[in-house]
C-alpha cells in the first residue's frame, strides 16, 4: 500500500511541475512462453516443463525535458520497482548525471529473448543500474557508484556461491566504471574497466582485516555493413562478480559466481574470464534473425575452474510498429559434473507504447 501511495503521490508532483518541463510517457509489456528441459550433467534427465511470466524488465516511464541543458528521466519495472530515476545536466564541456542509471559497464548486444537475459550473465558486460555520479565527455564515461544493490548482499560480495558470512565490510571509495567509444562508420569499438575495493573482517574464520580488489578490463566491438552485422565482446578480471553479473552455477539465470571466498582462514581471489560473439541478418523491415554464444569460466586459487556457455537463435518478427514476437531456440549448458543443462523453446511477446 505504501509503494502505490509514494507512486500516486510523484504523479501528482509530476502533474503539479508539468507547465515548466516536457514529459514523455512510455512503456513496455514484455511476455514469455517457453517450453524447457532441465538436465543434471552427468545425472538424471528432466521433464518438459512450459511457464508463462511477464518479464521483470517491464516498464513504464517518462524522459522529462526542462531545458537543453537539463534533462531527467524516471521508470518503474514490475511490482513497483524503481529501475531509474535521474538527472542529468549539460554544462557545455560535458555532462552530470546524478541519480540511478545505468553505469558505463553495461553493453546490452545481444536479444537473446528467453525471459531477456540477452547473454548477460553468460559472456556478457552488465554491471545492472546503480546509484551514480556519472560524467560524460564526448565519447568517455566515468561513473562513481554504490557497491551494495540489485538485491546483493555482503554475502555474495565476498563468498562465491552465497556460501555463508558473518564477517564485516568496510567499503571507503565507491566503485569506479569508465568506458571509451571509438566509431569508425561501419565498425565501432568500445573500451571499459571497473575496479573496486573493500576491507573484510571475518574472525571466525580467522580474517582480519583483509582486502577485497575487484577489477575487470573489457573490449567491445560490431560491425555493420547492408544488414549484416556482427558484435561481441571479452573481459578478463578478478573477483569481477563485484563489478559484472557472471553466471557459472545457475546457468545464465540469476549472478552467482566471481567473487572472492574465504576458505580455511584464507582469503580466495577468483579469475575470471568471459566472451560472446553474436551475427545477424536484417531481412527487412519485419524480419531480423540472430545467433549467438556466450562464455564465461572461474576459477578460484588453488582451486578448478568452472565454466558455463549458452548458445541461441531466434528471429524478431516486428507485426506492427512497437509490436513483436521474438520466437528462439537455445541451450544453457553448464559444462560440469553436477551443474544443469537447459534446451528451451518457445516465444517472447512484446509491446512497446
Amino acid at each position: 500500500m505504501k509503494k502505490i501511495i509514494v507512486v500516486l503521490a510523484a504523479l501528482v508532483l509530476m502533474a503539479g511541475s508539468a507547465y515548466a518541463a516536457e514529459w514523455n510517457f512510455y512503456g513496455q509489456a514484455r511476455l514469455s512462453t517457453f517450453w524447457s528441459e532441465t538436465d543434471e550433467i552427468s545425472g538424471p534427465d528432466g521433464d518438459v516443463q512450459y511457464s508463462e511470466g511477464l518479464h521483470s524488465i517491464s516498464r513504464i516511464g517518462a524522459t522529462v525535458k526542462v531545458s537543453d541543458e537539463l534533462i531527467g528521466r524516471f521508470e518503474y519495472g514490475t511490482g513497483v520497482n524503481l529501475r531509474l530515476l535521474y538527472g542529468e545536466w549539460d554544462f557545455g564541456a560535458g555532462k552530470l548525471k546524478v541519480g540511478q542509471d545505468y553505469t558505463p559497464l553495461n553493453w546490452i548486444i545481444s536479444t537473446q529473448a528467453y525471459y531477456d537475459v540477452n547473454l548477460l550473465q553468460v559472456g556478457g558486460v552488465y554491471s545492472h543500474r546503480h546509484p551514480q555520479i556519472g560524467l560524460t565527455f564526448g565519447d568517455f564515461k566515468v561513473a562513481f557508484r554504490s557497491l551494495e544493490n540489485s538485491g546483493r548482499t555482503k554475502t555474495t560480495f565476498v563468498n562465491n556461491n552465497d556460501d555463508a558470512f558473518d564477517g564485516d565490510i568496510q567499503l571507503v571509495i565507491p566503485v569506479i566504471e569508465a568506458t571509451y567509444e571509438l566509431d569508425f562508420d561501419m565498425v565501432t569499438l568500445i573500451f571499459g574497466a571497473g575496479y573496486s575495493t573493500f576491507e573484510v573482517t571475518d574472525n571466525a574464520n580467522g580474517i582480519y582485516e583483509e582486502d577485497v580488489d575487484s577489477y575487470v578490463l573489457a573490449l567491445g566491438g560490431q560491425f555493420d555493413m547492408a544488414g549484416f552485422y556482427m558484435k561481441g565482446d571479452v573481459y578478463y578480471g578478478q573477483n569481477a562478480g563485484n563489478l559484472i553479473w557472471i553466471s557459472v552455477v545457475d546457468n545464465g539465470t540469476s549472478p552467482d559466481d566471481g567473487f572472492a571466498q574465504i576458505e580455511g582462514g584464507e582469503l580466495l581471489d577468483n579469475e575470471c574470464l568471459g566472451f560472446s560473439l553474436i551475427a545477424g541478418y536484417r531481412i527487412n523491415d519485419t524480419f531480423t534473425v540472430e545467433a549467438g554464444y556466450g562464455y564465461t569460466q572461474t576459477e578460484l586459487d588453488h582451486s578448478d575452474d568452472n565454466e558455463s556457455a549458452t548458445y541461441y537463435i531466434n528471429t524478431t518478427i516486428t507485426l506492427a510498429p512497437g509490436v513483436f514476437i521474438t520466437p528462439e531456440i537455445g541451450l544453457f549448458d553448464g559444462k560440469d559434473s553436477g551443474d544443469m543443462e537447459k534446451l528451451y523453446y518457445g516465444l517472447k511477446w512484446q509491446i512497446n507504447f
